[in-house]
């Protein structure tokens, strides 16, 4: 990487970019603002979108930018995200989390790989295409700041965004590559909902000795209700959740099969068996084609040093669901309210709350004439061309832009596992960054033919 680009990229990383946490709202609108002059610097014409304040919180901006092209040349959308995860727990960092340090040409930081890493390589190697290119095509770039929170503002304007995002290919680089590297193009995503469940019953935590055995225990009470989503084989116990799936194809379950993990591989990479969801399902079916609905957190009573022995009064539980084709966020999530009212522990008040639909799941034909090309450029960047992933992440908002769009999607990207992405001690290798960027100089070579 040349030292100017390293230079570029680090810069980029040393913004704070949480776009969910309200107190960095600044960093948020700087980094879009360096963006927009980095991008204007290639031709592009950009503009800060301001969504609507939701109470007294105000939305990151998005970034839209347009270059014209030549015409009767495609036009080509971009989409990324400058928003990251929040650094917590922030002890768990070998390096400093918003300061990018090299090691064995690995950069540490947060948003080193996720989403800053792939998009910004991406958008270098748009610049590496634009220097040389014979035939230029309209190239437009949105970039949000809320992806990790939900792209709520984004999914609301999106029809409203018709015409500026209208396009003939939507690519994203926010996925990862097959193991060892090989390019993959991603056939399909699961959808994303979350909510939170929160159950109350005594007005205060009490004493357990003088009320244990009298009053209802919230934190109990949370673990029996978020146990009852599932059955004892890890399959979904709720009622109408999985109504309406349509199954995979055979040829899709025989491509993913072909170049999924194994379970050896994947007991490497997280550290225990992977048996998660239900049993008797392979691991492709269960993390590329199976919805799931996975607790993420519960909060209740005491967690600090020693003993402190009370009743919890309260509990909270944050709940997401992943969805995929057939299934509808709303008829889901509906699904699962129904099931948590049916199944509240006695003495207990049930509130659902923070609702986020995201998007529903989508597959791709695999016959794609932009799968067809893409696969040809791929094979000429790695021999062993590229898979074909059904990938159980979600980029909610990719649903959205397509359909305001009506762009073709065609989405591969350049993670790793040991990329941590979400996680403490985040990275993205140097060469990876690399790959990004010879990707985006080919494919925009061959869409513009």
């Amino acid at each position: 990487m040349e030292e100017s680009v390293q230079g570029e990229y680090f810069e980029l990383l040393r913004f704070e970019t949480v776009g969910g946490d309200p107190a960095k709202l600044r960093d948020c609108v700087n980094c879009a603002s360096w963006l927009r002059r980095w991008l204007g610097k290639l031709g592009f014409e950009g503009e800060m979108l301001y969504p609507e304040a939701k109470g007294s919180t105000m939305p990151p901006p998005i970034l839209f930018a347009e270059r014209k092209g030549d015409e009767g040349a495609p036009t080509i959308l971009v989409y990324g995200h400058y928003d990251v995860q929040p650094a917590d727990p922030i002890s768990e960092w070998k390096t400093p989390p918003f300061e990018p340090t090299v090691v064995d040409g690995r950069v540490y930081c947060r948003g080193s790989q996720d989403d800053k890493g792939q998009f910004f390589a991406f958008l270098c190697g748009v610049r590496d295409y634009l220097g040389s290119a014979s035939v230029k095509p309209t190239l437009k770039i949105v970039l949000e700041g809320q992806e990790e929170s939900g792209s709520a503002a984004l999914e609301e304007m999106a029809p409203s965004l018709r015409r500026k995002l209208a396009a003939d290919v939507l690519l994203v680089c926010d996925t990862s590559a097959a193991a060892n590297m090989r390019p993959a193009i991603i056939a399909g995503l699961r959808g994303v909902s979350h909510f939170t469940v929160r159950l109350t019953g005594t007005n205060r935590d009490l004493h357990s000795g003088e009320y244990g055995g009298i009053a209802p225990n919230a934190a109990q009470a949370m673990s029996e209700l978020v146990s009852s989503l599932h059955l004892r084989d890890g399959s979904i116990a709720v009622a109408g959740f999985r109504d309406g799936i349509i199954p995979p194809e055979h040829d899709e379950l025989k491509a993913a099969e072909a170049s999924a993990p194994t379970k050896e591989e994947l007991e490497a990479d997280i550290g225990c068996d992977p048996v998660g969801g239900q049993l008797g399902r392979t691991i492709v079916q269960r993390n590329s084609f199976d919805p799931t609905i996975e607790v993420n957190g519960i909060h209740s009573g005491y967690g600090g040093p020693g003993a402190k022995t009370v009743i919890p009064c309260e509990a909270i539980a944050k709940i997401s669901m992943r969805l995929v084709p057939g299934q509808t966020p709303r008829a889901a999530f509906e699904a699962v309210r129904t099931h948590l009212e049916a199944n509240v522990p006695r003495g207990m008040k049930l509130s659902v709350e923070d609702y986020n639909p995201g998007a529903g799941g989508f597959r791709l034909p695999l016959s794609s004439p932009l799968f067809r090309l893409a696969e040809h450029v791929l094979s000429e960047m790695d021999p062993r061309g590229p898979v074909f992933v059904w990938d159980g992440a979600s980029i909610p908002v990719v649903s959205a832009i397509r359909e305001a769009s009506g762009a073709a999607p065609l989405i591969v990207g350049w993670g790793q596992p040991e990329d941590r992405i979400h996680s403490p001690n985040e990275s993205y290798s140097f060469a990876q960054f690399e790959k990004a960027r010879d990707w985006a100089r080919r494919i925009l070579s061959a869409l513009a033919g």
